[in-house]
């Protein structure tokens, strides 16, 4: 007895329709649903909404493009050290040594004048300066003032003198504020209330001591390094740093951490390349607090102390693998040249098995022969 089963279309629809899928709808926008969202049994309360993400950008409808969020602009990083545009050398305003000198006797002729006016000055002096005798009664108001404009114009004067020197330099502050630089030399006259800092602007060699570094498999070393620089803006390498020869120790390390160097008995082309990254990495940091770095070499280049035994033994193993390569293709070369000879000019005949037993014998003898003479 056979069952026939009938399907019935529900109202509104037909088979076909059933078990085709609906259509699409296309050039339209669609809104992402949460997933937690399409497995609720309940219309109770949910988790909080999820916020939407980035409004999309460049999406073309109808043509099945994804959207592309939108991302924000990313900052360049600012330069580490940003040097003070206010702070940077200029010449200071000074004078001849001339001016000073004058300023000064000037002053010195002052104070005399107001003795011999006040009638302080000794007999033995005007009879000297043959000037005439006046009958004053003493110093009073009058003359106390013309000895104070006398004294502090002689003491400008002579206090401003200063000598400039070649690869010397003054840096000038008063107040705390910078007021400029002096460079020049021979006599000059400088303000004698202004604070002088010198400064050595000839070139320089400063030698580090050992920092450490590490080559490019990581193996750490300790450098000798050797810095060839000077001072090129006094006011920023003044005002701006305290002690050079730290600063510039603080540079190479930082420089040598970032850069690989080459391990002891290395190539020159190698050495030659990690100077210059060296030099190009320590001026760059130098420049913005006025020093000039010409070149950073590595004079010296050696194991760190924590390794230096390990790769020492290693060196020692290697020479002495280099050394049995080299006298095992002496002896190899020697016994075929021997029995190559032998063969060639008709000493011997041999078949294979005694020209095996000849060889073994020729390399033993060989090999024992160069152990008695030595390495």
């Amino acid at each position: 007895m056979s069952t026939t089963t009938s399907h019935t279309p529900e109202a509104g629809g037909s088979v076909e329709g059933a078990a085709r899928p609906g259509r699409l709808i296309r050039n339209e926008a669609t809104t992402e649903i949460p997933v937690h969202l399409l497995f609720r049994d309940d219309p109770g309360p949910g988790p909080e909404p999820v916020p939407p993400r980035p409004a999309a950008v460049g999406l073309r409808r109808g043509t099945g493009e994804q959207p592309r969020p939108c991302r924000p602009p990313v900052a360049r990083p600012e330069p580490a050290v940003r040097p003070d545009p206010d702070l940077v050398e200029r010449p200071a305003r000074v004078l001849p040594g001339a001016a000073g000198v004058l300023a000064g006797v000037c002053g010195v002729a002052g104070c005399l004048a107001t003795s011999w006016w006040a009638g302080v000055l000794p007999s033995l002096a005007v009879v000297a300066l043959r000037l005439p005798a006046h009958p004053g009664a003493g110093p009073g108001p009058a003359q106390w003032a013309a000895y104070a404009a006398a004294g502090a114009l002689g003491l400008f004067g002579f206090g401003g003198l200063a000598r400039g020197r070649t690869g010397r330099a003054w840096v000038l502050g008063l107040f705390g504020r910078y007021r400029g630089t002096v460079r020049r030399t021979g006599l000059v006259w400088v303000n004698p209330l202004v604070l002088r800092r010198r400064v050595d602007v000839r070139l320089r060699h400063w030698r580090s001591e050992p920092v450490p570094a590490a080559d490019g498999s990581g193996l750490a070393l300790r450098v000798v390094t050797l810095v060839v620089w000077r001072v090129r803006d006094t006011a920023r390498a003044t005002l701006g740093v305290e002690d050079h020869e730290r600063y510039l120790r603080e540079c190479v390390e930082a420089a040598l951490a970032r850069v690989p160097v080459q391990a002891p008995g290395g190539a020159r082309g190698a050495a030659e390349a990690t100077g210059e990254a060296l030099t190009r990495l320590v001026a760059a940091d130098a420049e913005p607090v006025g020093l000039e770095v010409f070149s950073v070499r590595a004079v010296r280049v050696e194991y760190a102390p924590e390794v230096a035994e390990a790769m020492h033994r290693r060196r020692i193993a290697a020479l002495d693998a280099q050394r049995r390569a080299s006298a095992l293709t002496s002896v190899v070369d020697s016994v075929e040249d021997t029995v190559t000879r032998l063969t060639a000019r008709g000493l011997v005949e041999l078949d294979d098995y005694e020209r095996k037993a000849l060889v073994r014998d020729l390399t033993v003898a060989f090999c024992a022969g160069r152990g008695e003479a030595g390495p």
